[in-house]
């Protein structure tokens, strides 16, 4: 067998793709585009779930707490979480006092309505904590501190706390306040204007843990705000362990010992906060998934469209003797070049959309850096664009050479 045969076979096969493509630019361009468009948008969507998970992830790092104790269910009345924590300054001095822990605090939430005009609030979401911690990026001014509250004992939950609060960057725009201004805060509109707190600093750190904007004041404040002095409740207390304690056998303990509330290490309280949000999870899933099929059924069906199209001289090369293997063949080289300027163009397109729809996500919702494309992304958007593009064509044009007939030239 002359070894030549087969490469002049692959090179007629070729060419008489690259003829076809060249016969139809208009055609070419289009399906180029199409192909372009069905991988971006799965390049898209998974780099969205990719990013949904790892935001969650990383919130949980940032807040740098090893263990949550916290209790269920989730109630979405109360600023998205019950704060069903009881004397949560007991519960966390309890838990600092042991020798593998280094410091534990309580952290309540709840709806609130803030404005710098009583007669003009806007509902969000305030966080209570005993004092501002690293990570709050202070984009203007500041955060307060055990130091600052007013009293001797500073560990006394019922010592009085600044009249302050930290505004998420967004809010701030929104009701028009900035550091040093007067703003009203209450879980009511009726009450709020009986509260009044001097914005101290503007930080969107609790706004990007919690997805929404949030305001973060002095736990006791909000406690008095939202009238739950009296029980002293909260919705978590965190715990971070001393060096070297193992964190598993640290949280078995407090579960022995807390039995009543849920103790859950970082990873399990991700596990747990995905569970509680089962529905919008599964859609995510479901958008993805989706994503990924509507792109592999369109990149078929432009495939058997193309095949379609050329029927005419398809029907003339099988007249002149070729076989329905240099047929598909052919078909399969225009997959394949399609496929690879497609999904060339899409891969490119990625990372400025992407750029484009995080600013967008960051400035409704405060989530930087949501979607994210590690290199599984484009792996998957190639895979669709070459080789799903290229055995579509392949399979098409074979079915199509079963179609073409002599009787196809006939005017």
């Amino acid at each position: 067998m002359n070894p030549l045969r087969p490469a002049a076979r692959v090179r007629a096969v070729v060419g008489l793709a690259l003829t076809q493509l060249r016969r139809a630019p208009g055609r070419t361009v289009l399906t180029v585009v199409a192909i372009a468009l069905a991988v971006l948008s799965v390049t898209l969507l998974v780099s969205l779930g990719v990013g949904v998970f790892e935001a969650g992830q990383e919130r949980l790092d940032e807040s740098n707490r090893d263990i949550w104790i916290t209790s269920d269910p989730l109630d979405s009345s109360s600023g998205g979480t019950e704060n069903a924590i009881v004397d949560s300054h007991a519960v966390a001095a309890d838990v600092h006092e042991r020798e593998d822990v280094r410091f534990a605090t309580p952290i309540a939430m709840h709806s609130t309505y803030v404005g710098t005009d009583p007669d003009d609030l806007e509902p969000v979401t305030a966080v209570g904590i005993p004092e501002t911690h690293g990570g709050f990026d202070f984009e203007h001014g500041g955060g307060f501190s055990l130091e600052d509250y007013h009293g001797e004992d500073v560990d006394d939950p019922a010592a009085s706390a600044p009249d302050v609060i930290v505004l998420d960057p967004a809010f701030a725009a929104a009701i028009d306040a900035s550091v040093g201004d007067t703003v009203y805060v209450g879980t009511s509109r009726e009450t709020a204007p009986n509260h009044e707190y001097t914005v101290v600093g503007i930080s969107g750190h609790y706004s990007a843990f919690l997805g929404s904007p949030a305001v973060t004041m002095p736990l006791t404040e909000l406690q008095g705000v939202a009238g739950t002095s009296g029980t002293d409740r909260a919705v978590f207390v965190t715990v971070d362990v001393a060096e070297g304690a193992d964190r598993t056998a640290v949280r078995n303990d407090l579960a022995a010992t807390y039995p009543a509330y849920d103790v859950r290490t970082s990873d399990e309280q991700l596990g747990a906060m995905i569970q509680d949000r089962a529905l919008v999870v599964a859609s995510g899933v479901t958008l993805v998934a989706l994503a990924v099929c509507g792109g592999l059924l369109l990149t078929v069906n432009l495939f058997v469209l193309v095949a379609y199209q050329q029927r005419d001289e398809l029907a003339a090369l099988r007249a002149i003797g070729l076989s329905r293997w240099l047929l598909a063949g052919t078909i399969a080289v225009q997959g394949f070049v399609i496929g690879l300027l497609g999904g060339l163009v899409a891969l490119v397109a990625t990372p400025p959309a992407v750029l484009g729809l995080n600013r967008l996500v960051a400035s409704l919702v405060g989530f930087e850096q949501l979607l994210r494309t590690p290199p599984e992304v484009y792996a998957v958007g190639g895979v669709i664009a070459l080789v799903v593009g290229t055995v579509a064509a392949a399979v098409t044009g074979w079915r199509a050479g079963r179609y073409a007939r002599l009787e196809r030239l006939e005017v």
